[in-house]
């Protein structure tokens, strides 16, 4: 395959405003009134106040799960816009999202862009699976109705090919549920042992309960603008450095790679594109709907080889102090399933120095990663 070629967005793009809901609070009730727009709406706001802007000086909109950019735009009053368009609810579609925002502004059709995510999954009892919507009819013949089930089913192949056992994956589980100690958004809080992880009920075995995202309510709205704009705002710009996607799509969620060949290319891409390598990378958010995605995105990251992920999540080395801090929100398993958004946030308030006592010292540098049939992956940095 030909190498990947990228648009040079190296100190074009900022980001400038992060706003978001408490998930804890939220998983604690369930509302009828609470809906995608009234929580688009709260995490606008916020974003809004974050980056010290008034709603006139936005002239992009970009909603993701969010259904209607008209209603919404009207529920804040935004009128004369420039672009707006609405994006799936999927978790590949929060590094699209901001791409497609970068690309407006790099292009000068727009100046300043908000990307706004609202999800009502648990007042509304979304299961994200049972249903077969998306999957091959093939699948749902043998009950593969969930991206669960195919992972899970990646995974014992994993296990096959490589000898990890099940018991490696609770590395990841209960890493996030530390950094969920220290995040007073995060919905779940209380640590979580080995013990309990292996005696936790299977999902879709080999994977178990504390392997799965968990489904909430929430939201959460990124602004973005030019870097010359940025540096005229209340916060200190986050510069989207370099960014890049590549598609695994098939007929199947399940893919005999593990979503790494993707991966792969997205960050052989940004790494080039930046000038940066794997060692300044300080703080690294990796989209995990399932923990072994993990690990999935370490190996396809080069950060380690091919079969050797198992191995290097063990010993905390993917926690605060450890070689590599993964998911320092508590990621999907213990913050809040916000379908990647909330992985942009993280990285976005550890770069200004704002996550708390969570905190990376210092961090200059923060990676994203999507190992999925869309993978994706940024670099963002603070200068």
């Amino acid at each position: 395959m030909a190498q990947m070629t990228l648009y040079d967005f190296k100190d074009k793009v900022c980001f400038v405003g992060v706003g978001d809901t408490n998930y804890g609070a939220l998983y604690r009730t369930k509302d009828p009134r609470r809906n995608q727009y009234t929580l688009g709406v709260e995490a606008f706001k916020a974003a809004l106040d974050d980056a010290g802007l008034n709603k006139d000086e936005i002239d992009g909109l970009i909603l993701v799960r969010i259904p209607s950019y008209q209603l919404f735009a009207d529920m804040v009053g935004l009128r004369y816009l420039r672009a707006a368009n609405t994006f799936r609810g999927e978790g590949r579609m929060s590094a699209l999202a901001v791409q497609y925002a970068a690309m407006l502004i790099c292009s000068g059709l727009c100046s300043t862009v908000a990307v706004v995510y609202g999800n009502d999954g648990r007042s509304v009892g979304a299961t994200y699976g049972g249903e077969g919507e998306g999957s091959s009819p093939y699948d749902v013949l043998y009950g593969m109705t969930s991206p669960g089930a195919a992972v899970a089913h990646m995974w014992r192949r994993y296990m096959h090919e490589y000898g990890a056992r099940e018991e490696h994956l609770a590395a990841v589980a209960t890493s996030n549920r530390r950094h969920a100690g220290l995040n007073p958004k995060a919905v779940f809080r209380d640590p979580l042992t080995l013990e309990t992880y292996l005696t936790s009920r299977y999902i879709a075995a080999p994977l178990r309960l504390y392997d799965y995202c968990l489904i909430n309510d929430g939201a959460v709205a990124l602004i973005l603008t030019g870097a010359e704009r940025a540096r005229d705002l209340r916060k200190p710009p986050v510069y989207l450095t370099a960014t890049a996607t590549c598609t695994d799509l098939t007929f199947f969620y399940t893919v005999d790679d593990f979503f790494r060949d993707g991966v792969r290319r997205c960050a052989e891409a940004v790494f080039g594109a930046s000038g940066l390598t794997h060692k300044d990378i300080q703080v690294c958010q990796i989209y995990d709907n399932f923990t072994p995605t993990v690990i999935f995105g370490l190996e396809g990251a080069s950060f380690c080889k091919y079969g050797e992920g198992f191995q290097f999540v063990q010993n905390g080395r993917i926690s605060l102090g450890g070689e590599l801090p993964v998911n320092t929100s508590g990621g999907h398993t213990s913050e809040s399933y916000m379908q990647g958004f909330g992985l942009h946030a993280e990285n976005i308030r550890q770069l200004r120095g704002e996550a708390g006592d969570r905190q990376v010292p210092n961090c200059q540098v923060a990676m994203y990663i999507c190992p999925a049939p869309i993978c994706a992956a940024h670099i963002m940095t603070r200068r």
